[in-house]
């Protein structure tokens, strides 16, 4: 039974437990699993989809469903958030732990790590005190095997009482074992599934309830399970259970006064609602250990060797950092270099096409306002949006990806969790940092991850201050024409060094800003959280570079191009409508040249960047444009002709150091806005976010202008 019959199409869910049938006989399959255990490339491989496997934990903040058939049975599958426990302390444990209570999936496949089986048994535990209906589906199998690590599949089987079965997901036929299993499981459910057992008096708080449950609301949801839950006093679960059953359980009279006798029981064997959470973990826990005992073996001493020789290396506190530094310093070198040829050929490709559609309007005799308006400005924006930002993100994007399959980005987090914790927010926030260098709004989307809501807040407020792929050209170009005198291997060098120191600064303000947020409107200490070290994995290297670019870099490009094409509109029409004998765009640079000076800026730079909003990729063109007094965006075919057109405008090295720090510190584009916003769901968040970077790349832009003015 090969995988075949996959069908193409995937369904994001954004409601946690709505499902999408192609008939209402399929069977719908939910896999649930820990991070970084397969669990979405399990997804990928059945379903024929192609789904991002991310390699830090919260990686799938929502459902996603794709479809699989075998010679028996068509099956829904539903990759749930990954998590390390149903005991929802997260907005991906949640929206896992609704789905799999309250989905009512015919079916759960709970994906586990071969090679440390026992922590993921802890959630496939917690699922079987739910439903019987589930295969544990032990994958890395193959990484097992290297570190002399055996898993008892058959004990393993008997201990918890469902099927168990093992995979290397990454290859494909090994996953015929799993499918078999599920049709398996489906015609012969399990009957007799392993349970925890509790001590005694909670044993007997639970005999207590459940008679009651099954009595007013019958067994839609496991009564066991259910009884436990509302001794817990799990207020999030409970208020799912009431929504479940369209009413509010705990004022049920007769299950009210049953819970009140349950807790007079508790509490007469000195058993408070905080120490019965930790009895419930503890017992899971150790039921956890004792079946890893029985069913796992490996040698110690062979263990996991290479991956602690190397996490000597990149978790050091004396060689961790810079080693972050030069991974991020050769990132950039090699997306500097390696961007330069492709971008050239896809502007000439692109500008060529603009030819072509100006015959076609010069044929058919158009106006040439229309010509102007359409071609000029919004197709030309778009060409240069499309030129400059694709060639690098087609190079950082793929880049970023490998570090992440490799497994190197958790250890970035646990770098930076100590830095971080001191400025009162969580490590996990250098993780989604590293995201902004592609794009500040997916960024801002992968602040999900944090728990807490005072931190998710500070890591989305401070997200802008790392430059997002869109600012690199313009700090490249300041770099390349005022910093670097030659060209060559050395040169490209320089520059990403120069990029990198720059990017630190972005950085230093990240963190300074964090404190003081957490000193000041967002007040707070900084909360704990488990973040798994996955092992190091050899990248698959062409998957990685396929989805990257599909991912990643087409999305956030589609983003751009969404918005570059009313940005083009704008721009043209500003710059081409006269009041007098001067543009809207030259009145406009006229009136803010004042203050721009005091910022080490002119009119036109500052006019740039408000009209850079959109993208911030098109602040250059526009001041080329501005300077030249033309009508539309212009480019030079070198950097020398334009550090002529600068230098004739009165720029200095201290004006491009201006502008490489208002760029590196202004405002948010406006997707990130727009981004901030709907995380968020608040304006008043979103001024905030909008308000701290600008007004601190004007206070820093005064600062060095007054001292360079010294140096001048």
């Amino acid at each position: 039974m090969g995988l075949t019959n996959q069908q193409v199409g995937m369904n994001v869910i954004d409601s946690d437990l709505e499902i999408v049938k192609n008939s209402p006989d399929d069977i719908v399959v939910a896999l649930a699993g820990n991070p970084n255990v397969g669990k979405s490339t399990v997804f990928n491989a059945l379903t024929g989809m192609n789904q991002h496997t991310g390699n830090w934990p919260g990686k799938t903040v929502a459902n996603a469903q794709g479809s699989h058939s075998t010679d028996e049975f068509d099956y829904v599958l539903v990759d749930i958030p990954g998590t390390y426990s149903l005991m929802a302390h997260s907005a991906e444990e949640e929206v896992a732990r609704n789905f799999l209570c309250f989905g009512e999936p015919n079916l759960i496949v709970v994906v586990c790590d071969a090679t440390c089986l026992e922590r993921n048994l802890n959630l496939v535990l917690q699922t079987l005190e739910i439903t019987s209906q589930v295969i544990v589906c032990v994958n890395l199998y193959d990484e097992a095997i290297k570190k002399n690590i055996h898993v008892d599949l058959d004990a393993l089987s008997k201990e918890l009482g469902v099927p168990v079965v093992s995979t290397v997901a990454r290859r494909k036929n090994s996953l015929n074992k799993l499918t078999k299993c599920m049709d398996d499981t489906v015609n012969n459910p399990p009957q007799n599934q392993s349970r925890v057992i509790y001590p005694d008096v909670i044993e007997d708080a639970i005999a207590i309830v459940q008679p009651v449950i099954e009595e007013q609301f019958g067994n839609k949801l496991n009564t066991r399970w259910l009884s436990l839950k509302l001794l817990d006093q799990d207020d999030s679960l409970i208020h799912e259970v009431n929504a479940y059953y369209e009413c509010d359980c705990l004022e049920n009279p007769v299950l009210k006064q049953a819970l009140k006798r349950a807790q007079v029981l508790l509490k007469d064997n000195e058993i408070f609602n905080d120490q019965l959470k930790d009895i419930i973990v503890s017992s899971i826990v150790e039921k956890a250990q004792e079946i890893a005992k029985e069913t796992v073996s490996f040698d110690q001493s062979s263990y996991d060797k290479k991956d602690r020789r190397l996490d000597r290396f990149f978790t050091s506190k004396w060689t961790g950092y810079p080693i972050m530094i030069l991974l991020l310093a050769l990132v950039f070198w090699i997306t500097i270099t390696g961007s330069n040829v492709p971008s050239t050929l896809l502007s000439n490709f692109l500008f060529g096409i603009e030819d072509k559609i100006t015959d076609i309007f010069m044929y058919f005799n158009a106006p040439s306002w229309l010509h102007g308006f359409l071609v000029l400005g919004v197709y030309r924006v778009l060409a240069w949006v499309v030129s400059v930002m694709l060639p690098p993100m087609a190079i950082f994007f793929p880049l970023f990806t490998l570090l992440e399959d490799f497994g190197y980005l958790p250890r970035i987090a646990y770098n930076l969790d100590k830095p971080f914790k001191k400025c009162c927010a969580c490590g996990k926030q250098a993780l989604t940092m590293c995201m902004g260098f592609g794009c500040n709004a997916a960024g801002i989307i992968g602040c999900r991850i944090i728990d807490s809501p005072r931190e998710r807040l500070l890591a989305i407020i401070t997200n802008n201050f790392v430059p997002c792929n869109g600012r690199f050209p313009t700090l490249i170009a300041m770099i390349s024409m005022f910093f670097i005198g030659s060209a060559g291997l050395s040169s490209s060098i320089i520059s990403a060094l120069l990029l990198t120191g720059i990017i630190l600064v972005g950085i230093f303000f990240t963190f300074l800003s964090t404190k003081i947020l957490s000193k000041t409107v967002l007040k707070g200490v900084p909360s704990s959280f488990t973040l798994e070290l996955p092992p190091y994995r050899k990248p698959q290297i062409g998957k990685v570079i396929v989805r990257s670019i599909f991912d990643r870099t087409l999305f956030v490009l589609g983003r751009a191009i969404i918005i570059a094409i009313p940005a083009g509109a704008l721009i043209w029409l500003m710059a081409n409508i006269t009041l007098g004998d001067i543009s809207l765009l030259a009145h406009c640079s006229n009136a803010l040249d004042p203050f721009a000076r005091l910022i080490g800026l002119d009119g036109v730079i500052l006019i740039a960047f408000i009209l850079g909003f959109p993208a911030n990729e098109i602040v250059i063109p526009i001041i080329i444009m501005a300077y030249l007094a033309q009508g539309s965006l212009i480019e030079f075919e070198s950097l020398v002709e334009m550090k002529q057109l600068f230098v004739l405008n009165g720029w200095t090295w201290l004006t491009a150091l201006n502008v490489m720090l208002f760029s590196l510190l202004h405002w948010p584009c406006s997707t990130t806005i727009l981004t901030i916003k709907k995380e968020t769901n608040s304006w008043k968040w979103t001024a905030l976010s909008f308000l701290l970077p600008t007004l601190t790349g004007i206070i820093i832009c005064f600062i060095v202008t007054q001292i360079g003015t010294l140096f001048l």
